[in-house]
This record gives structure tokens, sequence and C-alpha cells, in this order.
């Protein structure tokens, strides 16, 4: 009896092992700095045990689901220290991590913490991930670290030149980026037209590009994603921080509302240039200002809400007869709520708007125009166990498109005040998306996205016989408007055109060995809105336009394959991609197309496809006194605009020619160099091909005026872009790490003074009654220099 009893308790107690051993629990919580008590995005948690890993989301969240059991939980993140800790997994665990600022002396050797790498292991690709520590790293340009110039210095990312807004990623439009900051659409993403970006760098918590490999939770563009995290605020102690500049000064103020719980952020930024020109009796202007705001609050362990904000104008003025204003303005208001330890959602109220005007006196007139959306979302990210995870939501856009409103300037102007008809629309979306680790060397991502849009009314739309706004002139050989043959009136609210799409992603690593990696990615993207934009007129012009019977949405597909490595204990590391994608109902300008106040858009676009395929290489340096990159890009971006029956010619006779974004090769060197504590150098250097345009190939002469006749679109190129920039920065006091810390940053902009071309026009000379070629250069060698602080 005895011994049954021992057999039955030694039983008993095996099964109970065994079912603890079957249990699994999940450990989970946030990682955030133990200064300011900032969420950190993208740290590293490191299971040693089953040589696993993940990073936290948007919001400092982790969780990981493992068997009962002890495991050392190792934790790192750029400029931080590592965090390591043995963990007993009995139970369901929160473990909220603070990491520590990693704070290194310079020596003969330097060993660096936490040093960038490619991520071999994880299913993203043609991504660029970027933490305020790596960009203040950076070199600095007119005394101020710049978002928009430091992703320019990536693989594939160029601009159109200086005076051109935003940028182009792998042969794209700029209208075909979607900018994020705080999950709102910005419109815009620069000052002066290119020179200063929209973001703040003291404002700045994280940035991540993707170029392709895009997860199914965006849509919307089918270019790039530019993710932008604003911090959210200092929630232990009041800090300030800002700068002086010869161009332009910031400051930025942060800390508690309530001490643990919650926080403010308030930072604003104005340039002043303007105002010596002023002394010099210059007539012409151009500045800018923005303003950051964000409040965040932790009601409890599961539950945080932020409210977001930016504003920013823009001013550019010629004398007293030209005069562009333009700017974003975005709130955001969220919600973060864990449901349980493996679950975390995130429900935003968006909104955001951009305004366009212009003002031309010569003329006589003022244009307004403008769009404004709502964004509804609400995002799961559900993390099931440690090798799946699975993300989905929803969210819904109602679009308010302003397509312009002239109105006359003075009491002597001769124009009639005239508004467009308001455009509206709605943009639904669902979204389900896996990352799945299939073997020890296999991660795939995968994902589909169902977007919707439909273009609502009221509106009143033009009718056109055979449905072709655009006629051609078989006798003179151009493109005209057609003349409608009636109207179409549309209710408040009635739907005048619908478009779905299904957009799969999918993406997978295969891991060599622990250096190095093969992956591949496939994504298809819709695009519902179209940027009317001619700024190679003497009036620049931005006019967003929904979809519609004649706009149809542009679709993406893209492809690209990629080799992964890190050499000599990541001190080094190798990306080379090669990629290519296609894109249907790319619309293109027939010549002499006017975009002022015209009420019917598609009476001067045609439709066509579009195609951009290349190489790219990344090479980083991560470590030593020494760090830095060098990217190169081989690339080529080309449109086909055909005919619509063989009675056309199209554009380039229905040949394939080069877009305005065309670049064949691109090569950025970035490098910074830390001489002692106190002084730090560094230096950008950019080259690129000249941007496609298109010379005039003779002329012809009527009643004695010489008039130039022009060749195939964009079969020409300007000189070859390039310029090379120096910073210097000085750290009075670098062991100083409390109350008023200081620094003096002295850069030169444009070292050798290459005046680069941003247009050719060509015209006749007045005097000697020859046609000749004037190039125009905006920006020569700019010195400047700044004082940063910060208490």
């Amino acid at each position: 009896m005895k011994r049954q009893f021992t057999l039955w308790i030694l039983g008993l107690f095996l099964a109970v092992c065994h079912d603890l051993s079957a249990q699994q629990f999940t450990i989970s919580g946030t990682i955030s700095d133990q200064n300011t008590n900032e969420t950190l995005i993208g740290a590293s948690v490191f299971i040693v045990e089953t040589n696993r890993g993940l990073v936290t989301n948007e919001y400092g969240f982790y969780s990981v689901t493992l068997p009962a059991g002890t495991y050392t939980l190792k934790i790192s993140y750029y400029g931080f220290s590592d965090f390591t800790e043995t963990v007993v997994l009995d139970r369901n665990v929160r473990k909220n991590v603070t990491m520590a600022a990693s704070s290194q002396e310079l020596t003969e050797v330097i060993v660096e913490a936490n040093t960038p790498r490619a991520n071999i292991r994880k299913p993203e690709m043609s991504v660029n991930k970027l933490t305020v520590a790596e960009i203040k790293k950076m070199p600095v340009v007119m005394g101020e670290v710049d978002v928009l110039k430091s992703i320019l210095q990536l693989p594939g990312v160029t601009n159109a030149g200086e005076g051109a807004s935003g940028f182009n990623v792998r042969g794209g439009a700029a209208d075909q980026n979607l900018i994020l900051l705080d999950e709102a659409t910005v419109y815009n993403s620069s000052h002066l037209f290119g020179f200063f970006s929209v973001f703040n760098s003291d404002v700045i918590k994280d940035l991540k590009l993707y170029k392709g490999g895009i997860p199914a939770r965006f849509g919307g563009r089918v270019s790039s994603v530019l993710d932008i995290y604003q911090k959210e605020g200092n929630n232990r102690e009041f800090h300030a921080s800002g700068g002086i500049g010869v161009i332009s000064s910031r400051l930025l103020a942060e800390g508690p509302i309530v001490k643990e719980k919650g926080s403010f952020l308030v930072a604003g930024r104005a340039s002043y240039a303007h105002l010596f020109l002023k002394l010099t009796d210059n007539e012409n202007s151009a500045y800018f200002y923005d303003l950051n705001t964000k409040l965040s609050y932790s009601l409890n362990d599961n539950n945080k809400l932020f409210l977001s904000g930016y504003f920013g104008r823009d001013n550019f003025r010629i004398n007293e007869n030209f005069e562009n204003t333009y700017g974003n303005s975005v709130l955001n208001l969220r919600w973060n709520h864990l449901f349980s330890d493996k679950l975390f959602t995130n429900l935003s109220m968006i909104y955001s708007d951009y305004y366009y005007g212009l003002q031309l006196d010569y003329i006589g007139f003022k244009w307004d125009s403008g769009i404004k959306n709502f964004n509804l979302k609400y995002d799961f990210k559900h993390y099931l166990n440690n090798d799946f995870k699975l993300f989905y939501g929803l969210n819904a856009i109602y679009y308010d498109f302003n397509p312009g409103e002239i109105m006359p300037s003075g009491s002597n102007s001769p124009i009639n005040p005239r508004k467009l008809e308001q455009k509206y629309a709605v943009e639904p979306a669902l979204y389900l998306e896996a990352e799945q680790t299939l073997t020890d060397r296999i991660t795939v991502n995968y994902g589909l996205r169902y977007s919707m849009f439909y273009r609502m009314g009221s509106q009143t739309l033009n009718v056109y016989a055979d449905n072709r706004p655009v006629i051609f002139d078989n006798m003179l050989k151009i493109y005209e408007k057609a003349d409608p043959i009636g109207t179409r009136s549309y209710g408040r609210g009635e739907t005048i055109a619908d478009f779905n799409n299904l957009e799969p992603r999918a993406s997978v690593a295969f891991q060599i060995n622990d250096d190095q990696s093969v992956k591949a990615s496939y994504n298809r993207m819709a695009q519902y809105l179209h940027l009317i934009s001619n700024t190679s007129s003497p009036t620049p012009l931005d006019v967003w336009a929904p979809s519609d019977d004649y706009l149809k949405p542009q679709l993406l597909d893209q492809y690209a394959l990629g080799y992964f490595r890190n050499f000599k204990n990541d001190a080094y590391s190798l990306e080379a991609e090669v990629f290519y994608k296609t894109m249907k109902n790319r619309v293109d300008y027939i010549d002499g197309a006017d975009l002022i106040a015209n009420e019917a858009i598609e009476q001067v676009v045609l439709p066509g496809k579009a195609r951009a395929y290349g190489l790219e290489l990344l090479v980083r340096k991560n470590s030593g006194r020494l760090n830095g990159w060098i990217s190169y890009t081989l690339s080529r971006s080309e449109q086909q605009t055909p005919g619509r029956d063989a009675s056309e010619p199209g554009i380039n006779n229905g040949q394939w020619y080069k877009t305005g974004y065309d670049k064949l090769h691109n090569l950025a060197v970035t490098a910074s160099y830390d001489l002692t504590t106190k002084w730090t150098f560094g230096a950008n250097f950019a080259l690129q091909s000249g941007q496609p345009v298109t010379y005039p190939n003779g002329y012809y002469e009527y009643q004695g005026i010489k008039i130039p006749s022009y060749g195939l679109r964009n079969e020409n190129r300007l000189p070859a872009y390039h310029h090379l920039d120096i910073s210097a920065t000085y750290v009075p006091k670098p062991e100083k790490k409390k109350g008023w810390q200081s620094e003096w940053v002295f850069s030169v902009y444009n070292l050798y003074n290459r005046m680069n071309s941003a247009s050719i026009s060509f015209r006749q000379n007045e005097d000697t009654g020859q046609n000749e070629a004037v190039r125009l250069s905006i920006f020569g060698m700019i010195p400047s220099v700044t004082y940063n602080f910060k208490f």
C-alpha cells in the first residue's frame, strides 16, 4: 500500500512537471530611457537560451511567449548600455525596463556598444531606420541636423535638385511618398523649397524609410513610406534645449504634467535670413516657421493617451509681384490599450490639412488651394507566441479637396472671383499581416490589404464624345482639350466613381549564418490621390486631385532581392539590393498644359505606365573614431504614354522616355570623425546624374522673332549635380551632464561653391538677337555657425 502511494505521488509529480514544462508563459513590458522615461522604438529584446529575439513596437512595447523555465533577457539599443537580467518564467511576467545612455571615453582603441548593423534575421528589406542618436551623429549643415538631408544620403533616395521640394525614392515622384508624423499625413515635407525639412530634429524620436517590402498596414502611396514619431516628453523633470543660428533658431521645452505619468513637449523653429536681406534693400524674402506639440498621459499600465500636433508655414516672395505661401497642419489623438500581455492596440483620430497659396500681383490675382483629411484608424498587434505575430486593423479616411479659388489681389485687378467646385472622397481599408519564423534559418512576413475608394458628390462633371477629354489634331500634330458635349450632376453624398484593390505583400529572409542572409520581397500598392503639379513653370502649383473615371488609381508591383552581411564583429556591414517595379495609370501632361484654375484637369493629362529598376549598395563603418557609410545607386526610371489608338502618337511617339526623377548614378558619402571628446568633424558628399529635361533642337522665325522648337520629351539632361558639405562641432565641457550644456557647430554648405543648375531656360538676347541658354543656380557656398544648448 505504501509502495503504491509512493508510486502514485511520484507519477503525480512527474505529470505536474510535464504539464509545467508544457505550459507557456508571457513576458511583456515597455523599454524606456532611464533619464526621461521616453519609450524606445525598435529596441532589441534577445532571449539568449533560444537564440531568438524581437524588437519593440512604435510605443516601446514588447511581448515574448516561451515555455516555463529560466531565461536570460538581453536588451540593447543604439546609444545605450546593454541591459541583461535572468528571468524565471513560471507565470506571466510584466517587465518594464529602463536603459541608461552609454558614455564612452575616447581611447586609442575604441569599442562601440550597440553599433547599427544589418538585420540579418528579420524579413525586412528595402528599409532604412535611423534613431535620433544616429541622426545627431551625422554631419551638420547650416547648423542643424536635417532629416531630409539624412535620408538623401541613403541608396535609392534623391532630390530633384536645389530649389525642389520633397524627395524621390527609386525613381518615383514626390507625391508617391507617404510621409507620416505620429501617424498623420504630411503632404509637403520641405521648407524653403527643399533646403530644410519640416521635421525639427530636436523633436524626432524615431525614423523609418520603407522603399520596398512595405508592410500591409501602410497604404495609399506607391513609392515609399517615411514613418516618423515625435518624442513624448520627459515625465520626470523639466528640460529645455535649442539652437541659435545665422539662418534659423529653435527652442524646445519638455517636462512632467504629473510626475512619472504625464508629460508635455513644445518646440518652435523659425528662420530670419530675410530680415538681413531687407537691410540691403533687397525686396525678395524667403522664410519659414513651425511648431510641434505633444501631450502624453499614462492612465495605468494598460492605458495611455497621446495628443500631438504640428503647424508650419513657408513664405516666398519676389519683389512685390510674386508671393507663395504653403504649409501643413496636423493633429492626432491616440489611445494605447493592452487587452492582455499578448494583445496591444492603438486607436487614432487624425486631422491633416495642407494649404497652398499663390499671389501674382503683375497679373492681379490670388490663388488658394489645399486638401484636408480626417482619418480614423484602429491597429492590433497580437503576439501569439515567439514564432508567430499577427497584426491587423482598419482605417477610414475622409478627404475634402479644395481644387482652387481665384480672387483679385487688388481693387484694380481685372480678375473676376471664381471658386472651383470642392471634391470629396472616402478611402476605407482593412489589413491582415503575419510575421512567422518557419525554421531557425527562414523567417517570413506576409499580409494582405484591401483598399477601397469612393469619389463622392456634390459636383457637376463634363461629358465628352467617345469619353475622351483630350483629342489629337492630326493637322497640327498636337493634343488639345476636347469640348464637352454636356454635363452630369451628382448630389451631395452620391458616388461618382468607386474602386477597390487587393494589395498582397510578402517578404522572406534566409539566414545563411549569423552574419549573412538573403532576402526577397514583393508588394502591390494602390494610390488613389494625384498631385497636379508643374514645378518647371514660372508659377509653381500644387493641387491634389482624387481618382475618378479619367484619373485612374495608380497601381504598383515591386520585386526586390537583397544580400546582407556584417563583418568583423559588426564593425562593417554591407547591404546590396536589386529592385524592379512597374506602375499602371501614371499620367503625364500634354504640351502646354494649363493647370491654374483648370476645372477639368482630365483635359490636359494622358494615361500611361511607368517602370523603374536598379541596384543599390550600402557599405557602413559602424565603430571606431571614423564612422559613416557609402551608398551608390545605379537605376533607371521610365514612362510610356502611348496613343489611345493607331491614329495617335502619344508622348514621344509612344516610346519609353525618362521620367523627371531618373538619376542613372547616385553616389553619397557620409562620414563623422571623433577627434577628441570636444571636437567632432563631419562631411557629406553627393553626386547625382543631372535631371532629365527637354532642350530646343532648332528654331523658326516668325515676323523677325526666333521661336525655339523642342525635341522629344526628357531626352536631355542638366549637368551633373554634386556638392561637398563639412561641419565641425565643438563641445566646451563634454564631461558636464547636468545644468547648462552647450556646443558650437561650424558648417559650410557646398564647400567648393559648385553652381548646380536648378534649370536652364532658352531666350532671345535683346541686344544681339541671338538665342541663348541661361542657367539658374540657387545656392553657392554658404557658411554658418550655430550655438546649441540644453539644460
